[in-house]
């Protein structure tokens, strides 16, 4: 598996299946391992930030910067596993752990107010302003018992995730509702 012009064998297949808790079949590691050769101009057995941004749908990802932290020079046995998390057979836990490595941009394993508004900061664009943001992020804190001052760890960071998510099935589930309205009068109401 050193070097990306060599094929590989069932053993490395195997290897890297077991690498990636078996998250892709040995078809799908096959197919990897020729992206991966694709992507690796050079023949070096890694893959550079540049090789990478050669992906047009990374390029233009607007977290791309913080994507290429977590991928610059990794073999393809850590590519894989990088891409397991986008696996349908992963799990919750595996997607947030890789949520939280997005966030987590100074690799300390903790993720403060700062760094998420960063990331809001890149994905929201100039949709929001920065007051917007600041606003809810420290309302989304608050409503799951942390402040802006607070680090939050893996397992606190999960918690902040399912409040965001359940308040935005709750928004979604609003919005449904007013819409299906059909009395004079137009009310909210959440289920």
């Amino acid at each position: 598996m050193g070097s990306t012009s060599s094929m590989l064998t069932q053993y490395d297949i195997e290897e890297v299946q077991e690498h990636c808790h078996n998250l892709f079949s040995q078809q799908e590691i096959v197919s990897l391992y020729k992206r991966f050769c694709q992507l690796d101009r050079n023949a070096k057995g890694f893959i550079s930030a540049d090789e990478f941004l050669s992906v047009p749908e990374l390029a233009t990802n607007p977290i791309s910067q913080r994507l290429l932290k977590m991928v610059e020079g990794l073999n393809f046995k850590d590519f894989v596993a990088f891409l397991s998390a986008f696996s349908a057979r992963a799990t919750m836990q595996q997607k947030m752990e890789f949520i939280f490595k997005v966030y987590d941009s100074d690799r300390n394993g903790k993720v403060s107010f700062n760094d998420i508004l960063e990331v809001l900061r890149d994905l929201s664009g100039s949709f929001l302003s920065d007051e917007q943001r600041e606003k809810v992020l420290t309302q989304v804190l608050q409503e799951s018992g942390y402040s802006r001052g607070s680090y939050l760890t893996l397992d606190d960071f999960s918690k902040v995730f399912y409040t965001v998510r359940s308040y935005a099935y709750h928004v979604t589930s609003s919005l449904a509702v007013l819409l299906l309205e059909t009395s004079g009068s137009i009310k909210i109401r959440f289920l």
